[in-house]
């Protein structure tokens, strides 16, 4: 365990920026899973069949995908992300890898995110928005004052699985110039084989740490939902 624990600093290091991919592709996720829920169940057809296609796309295509073509395909055209490199925060410069990285899960989540919305919308009784419009209230206001706040109930397990699952997918940023958790893995395993074993556990160790964290929240916020009913 010299390996890791003589140089905590980057293992640190490497889950924070872990975490920090999660944590703001997670939120854009969010936002763009909401509005693709949105104009799924919306009275625009365009828009539901647009963003119908888009979950199906994203849905059906592996994650490696996504990130090759974001990685390589998008610089062979001029778009290199290379201009948000002037963005520092605190002592962390971002980065195009970063950003690169970002771009790739946001996109990917966002469709299982944008399911798990709509799963908690279809929840809702129809009465429910029949009720709202009757009174006089626009689609945008149904959705933001009658059915989210009635779905949010129901979607918090299936979100909770779906950002489980964007934790654990930044280990494929490892393989496009991220430094993240498994990247720093695989720079302690390179240079401490004799220690392969620890390494992988201490490692192991701090994902479970992150999951079971997300886990633990979900669980709180649906037993206190449960407690406000």
């Amino acid at each position: 365990m010299e390996a890791v624990f003589g140089n905590f600093d980057v293992y640190l290091a490497g889950f924070g920026l872990t975490i920090g991919l999660a944590v703001v592709s997670g939120v854009l996720s969010l936002l763009l899973g909401l509005l693709l829920a949105a104009a799924r169940v919306g009275p625009v057809p365009v828009l539901a069949r647009a963003a119908g296609l888009y979950v199906t796309l994203f849905r059906n295509t592996p994650l490696l995908v996504v990130f090759i073509f974001i990685a390589i395909a998008l610089p062979r055209i001029g778009i290199t992300f290379q201009s948000i490199e002037v963005i520092a925060v605190g002592d962390y410069n971002v980065s195009a890898f970063f950003v690169r990285a970002v771009v790739a899960l946001t996109l990917y989540t966002s469709a299982f995110v944008c399911e798990a919305i709509r799963s908690g919308i279809n929840a809702v009784p129809v009465g429910q928005a029949e009720a709202a419009r009757a009174i006089g209230l626009d689609f945008g206001q149904v959705m933001r004052l009658v059915v989210l706040p009635q779905a949010a109930r129901a979607v918090v397990p299936p979100m909770a699985s779906v950002f489980i699952a964007l934790t654990k997918n930044t280990s494929i940023a490892a393989a496009f110039g991220i430094a993240e958790a498994a990247a720093t893995m695989r720079r302690f395993t390179n240079d401490n084989a004799d220690q392969r074993v620890e390494i992988f556990l201490l490692v192991a160790l701090g994902y479970i740490v992150i999951v079971e964290a997300i886990a633990f929240s979900s669980y709180a916020l649906e037993r206190r939902w449960k407690v406000a009913r």
